[in-house]
């Protein structure tokens, strides 16, 4: 890993960023002075001030969204600030533009104050068709986001909860097809409560999967635990229907599967062998799962996935948003849903004809992801 970072660092410095803005045409001539600049282009913002909703077609709004971070909860490394945040920004702005074909802008806030963030986004959304929300802590980012979705006509979404939670759903609907269970009435417990593991936590829900058990830093979620955030307390409420269950080693006795979105090392070869017969491990965390492939596989798990590219089943946000938010804008989608979520991650298990143990998720570069996402975004 030594030598990707050195690379990294070196290209980065070289480039500057990742980033430049481009022209659709030339200024090369008087007469297009004239045309995109003065005089011509007061017939265009004469135009939208009387039609707002032409905005999309008349300028870079149809197909730009912003990248909103506080830099408060970045890949593995934490609360690092906007600063630390920016190179990841635009890293997505990259996948964005490269997958999607779709223009993106950065942008970094100073402020972790939940109605700062509020109140600059709402403040900067005419700009643009769409908002990301990245790398925000939680549980400010529910907040955060919940508030958007209210105020805003366009798309908001944030892609560490709802980008996870649909490619795992993803990896499990083929999971469950390679170790020949019924995924509904499977037994899911989901390490990490944060951003990620509420987010997936609520999809599994909704895709009708009923026994789920969530475990924070402080144990099993369930309804008798005093001072629950109000994010946990309804998870609280869809979540450990046995009640009885309070410690993470007793949740994972016979369960079929294990989400893990926390830390290395939550995961040990004696959880997986007390699990269900062939067990599906999905250990998320970053650059250092919780638990080793090898060693889960030692122990009996029949499908594993992890967030990392050099290992099969890499579960990635990437393989979710660009086609939802392509299909968004395309079609003029004003709010995604559950519906949008769950319809989105059938679409990317369905992508993959006949799954195996090491092929439950199709690749971030399949060019059908994309097309075949924006089509059921309507």
């Amino acid at each position: 890993m030594s030598d990707i970072y050195e690379d990294s660092l070196s290209r980065h410095k070289q480039l500057a960023g990742k980033l430049e803005i481009s022209l659709k045409d030339t200024l090369d001539s008087a007469a297009k002075l004239n045309l995109y600049y003065t005089p011509g282009v007061a017939a265009v913002s004469s135009y939208i001030a009387k039609h707002p909703d032409a905005a999309r077609d008349y300028t870079w709004k149809g197909n730009n969204v912003a990248i909103v971070s506080d830099g408060s909860a970045v890949l593995g490394l934490g609360n690092i600030g906007p600063l630390g945040a920016l190179p990841v920004m635009e890293g997505k702005a990259m996948l964005f533009k490269q997958f999607a074909n779709i223009d993106s802008v950065p942008i970094v806030l100073s402020s972790k104050s939940p109605d700062d963030i509020i109140a600059t986004v709402t403040a900067i959304a005419p700009s643009f068709g769409g908002i990301n929300l990245e790398d925000i802590k939680a549980p400010e980012c529910f907040y955060v986001e919940e508030e958007l979705k209210k105020r805003l006509g366009i798309p908001v979404f944030h892609d560490d909860q709802h980008g996870t939670a649909v490619v795992v759903l993803a990896g499990l609907i083929n999971a469950a097809k390679v170790t020949d269970r019924n995924l509904k009435l499977s037994k899911v417990v989901i390490i990490g409560a944060g951003a990620a593991g509420s987010a997936t936590a609520k999809l599994l829900y909704r895709y009708g999967i009923t026994n789920i058990v969530v475990v924070d830093r402080t144990g099993v979620i369930h309804k008798s635990r005093d001072n629950l955030n109000s994010d946990k307390k309804y998870l609280a409420e869809i979540t450990n229907p046995d009640e009885h269950i309070k410690s993470l080693d007793d949740s994972l006795i016979g369960a079929d599967v294990v989400i893990g979105v926390s830390q290395p090392g939550m995961i040990k070869p004696t959880n997986v062998e007390a699990m269900a017969d062939n067990p599906i491990i999905f250990a998320m965390a970053n650059p250092e799962p919780e638990i080793m492939p090898d060693k889960a596989r030692q122990a009996g798990a029949a499908v594993i996935a992890t967030g990392r590219s050099d290992l099969p089943n890499q579960v990635n946000n990437a393989l979710a948003f660009p086609g939802i938010f392509r299909g968004a804008l395309d079609n003029k989608i004003s709010n995604i849903t559950d519906e949008h979520k769950l319809s989105t991650a059938k679409v990317i298990a369905g992508l993959v004809e006949n799954p195996t143990a090491e092929n439950i998720i199709p690749s971030v570069i399949d060019k059908r992801l994309v097309p075949a996402i924006a089509s059921v975004i309507k």
